[in-house]
């Protein structure tokens, strides 16, 4: 039978892998979730990808370099997922003024609707470091 330290590792193990497969099945069920078509037919991801397609033509390397500045904070592992987050609704927030290319207040604009509120107080850091004025998106942080 098992007895003494090979006991106490197999219980480890058996739990760490549980802890592990849960942790894997709720982000992967989260992602799941984002890919369900909604009432229009598309899904959040869908949409996402829609106004980053839309709106390519419309970045200048001035507004990628400073969407990348802003991205730089959040860890690489999720970094990829957090620029196309905040791009997508740049992109939405351009096709619904119309706006003939990407400005400094519509990637403002965009990272500030885009970032959880949990995560307002880093942003305030970011957009300090870059030296831009928040004062006129005060109240998108509401």
């Amino acid at each position: 039978m098992l007895d003494g330290w090979f006991l106490w590792f197999i219980l480890f193990w058996v739990i760490f892998l549980i802890s592990m497969f849960a942790i894997g099945g709720f982000f992967m069920f989260r992602k799941f979730l984002k890919r369900l078509p909604k009432n229009d037919g598309m899904s959040e991801l869908d949409w996402q990808d829609h106004y980053l397609k839309e709106t390519k033509h419309l970045w200048a390397a001035p507004e990628k370099a400073l969407l990348e500045d802003l991205v730089k904070p959040v860890p690489e592992l999720f970094r990829d997922v957090a620029r196309q987050k905040i791009a997508g609704k740049i992109g939405e927030l351009a096709l619904k003024e119309k706006a003939r290319a990407i400005t400094e207040d519509l990637i403002v604009r965009g990272y500030i609707i885009a970032t959880p509120k949990r995560d307002h107080k880093f942003l305030l850091k970011t957009l300090k470091e870059q030296q831009i004025d928040v004062s006129p998106y005060r109240h998108l942080f509401d």
